[in-house]
C-alpha cells in the first residue's frame, strides 16, 4: 500500500509541477487558471460525483459508508484540537484564526481521489466523494467560524455548491432507478429511444468527470504558481502549520483509529483508508481565498499550501507505511 500511494503521489506532483511551470512561464494566464478552476470545481467535478453515484450507489452502499460525511467532519474537528494545543507555541494572536484553520483543513478531495482510486477503484472514489459532503457542510459552518467568528453569510455557499447536489441527485437516483447503473454500458441494439438519450447523457456527463483529477491537478499547481512565497525563511506560525497539518494531526488520527481497533470497533476498510488518507492531507488550496475573504492572514497561507503541497510527497507515503507497518 506504501509504494502504490508512493507512486500515485509522485506521479500527481508531476502534475501539479507541470501546472505550476506552465503557469510561472506564462503558458496558463491568471484568467486562464481561475477559468481552469472554475470548470474544475462547477462543471467536471459535478459530473463526476453524479456519475460515480450512479455507478457505485446501492443500498448496501449507502449502509456501509452513509457516515463518511459524518467521519470527515470529525477528522476536521480533531486537527483543530491538535491546531488548539499547538497554538500557543507557534501562532501569535494576530495569526491564530488563520494557524487553525490551516491546520484543521486539509485537501480533502482533488488530492486523495487519485490515490483512493489506485486503491480500491470506484469505491475508493465513492468514498472519497462522501468525505467531500462533509466537508463541504464543515468548511462553511465550523471553518468560516474559525476565520472569521460568524457563518450567517457563509451558509448561502451550500445552496449553491454543485458537488453537493450532485452527489445528492446522483444518490438519489441510483437508490431509485437502478437500471441507471447500466446506462453507460447500454446496447444500442436493444435500447428503447428514451434509453439511447439517456445513455448518451450520462455517458457524456462521465466523459466530462473523467477530466476532473487531471484538470484539478493542473489547476493546483497553477494556482501555487501565482503564490508569493518567501523561500529563504519560515515563520514560526508556518513551522507550526507544517508540523500539526503534515505529521502531528495524521499522528492523533492513527492514534485514534487504534483506540478504536483495541476497543473493538472496525471500520470498513475503504472507509478507514479513505479517512487516514485524508487526514494526512497538506493544507487545502481553498484556504488561501477563504483567508483572504474572512480577513485571515493570506501570506501564511499562501505560505502553507505551497509548502505542504511539497513536504506532502515524502510524509504522505511514510504516513501510511506506519499504517500497513501497524495494520491499522
Amino acid at each position: 500500500m506504501a509504494r502504490v500511494v508512493l507512486i500515485k503521489i509522485a506521479a500527481m506532483f508531476l502534475v501539479i509541477v507541470a501546472g505550476w511551470l506552465a503557469r510561472r512561464r506564462g503558458f496558463l494566464a491568471a484568467e486562464f487558471t481561475a477559468i481552469l478552476s472554475r470548470l474544475v470545481v462547477d462543471v467536471a467535478f459535478p459530473a463526476l460525483v453524479f456519475t460515480q453515484m450512479l455507478r457505485t450507489m446501492d443500498g448496501a452502499a449507502l449502509r456501509e459508508g452513509w457516515f463518511c460525511p459524518v467521519l470527515c467532519g470529525l477528522l476536521i474537528v480533531v486537527a483543530y484540537g491538535v491546531g488548539l494545543a499547538l497554538a500557543p507555541l507557534f501562532g501569535g494572536t494576530a495569526q491564530r484564526n488563520t494557524f487553525l484553520f490551516l491546520v484543521a483543513v486539509p485537501n480533502w478531495v482533488f488530492l486523495p481521489l487519485p490515490v483512493a482510486e489506485a486503491l480500491y477503484g470506484a469505491a475508493g472514489v465513492r468514498t472519497v466523494l462522501l468525505f467531500n459532503a462533509g466537508a463541504q457542510l464543515v468548511l462553511w459552518s465550523f471553518g468560516v467560524w474559525i476565520l472569521h467568528g460568524t457563518i450567517r453569510h457563509a451558509t448561502r455557499n451550500l445552496v449553491t455548491n454543485a458537488g453537493l447536489w450532485a452527489t445528492a441527485l446522483g444518490i438519489a437516483f441510483a437508490l431509485l432507478f437502478p437500471r441507471v447503473r447500466n446506462l453507460e454500458t447500454i446496447d444500442p441494439g436493444t435500447a428503447s429511444p428514451g434509453g439511447l438519450v439517456a445513455g448518451a447523457i450520462v455517458q457524456a456527463l462521465a466523459m466530462v468527470g473523467s477530466l476532473t483529477i487531471p484538470l484539478s491537478l493542473l489547476a493546483i499547481g497553477a494556482q501555487l504558481g501565482e503564490l508569493t512565497v518567501a523561500v529563504h525563511r519560515f515563520s514560526r506560525a508556518l513551522w507550526g502549520v507544517l508540523l500539526a497539518r503534515l505529521l502531528v494531526a495524521p499522528l492523533v488520527t492513527l492514534a485514534l483509529g487504534w483506540a478504536l481497533i483495541a476497543a473493538g470497533v472496525r471500520l470498513p476498510e475503504v472507509t478507514r483508508s479513505v479517512g487516514y488518507l485524508v487526514a494526512t492531507m497538506p493544507v487545502a488550496i481553498s484556504c488561501s481565498v477563504m483567508a483572504e475573504r474572512y480577513g485571515g492572514d493570506v501570506p501564511l497561507a499562501a505560505q502553507g499550501i505551497f509548502y505542504s503541497t511539497l513536504f506532502s510527497l515524502l510524509t504522505v507515503p511514510a504516513m501510511f507505511f506506519l499504517i500497513q507497518r501497524f495494520g491499522l
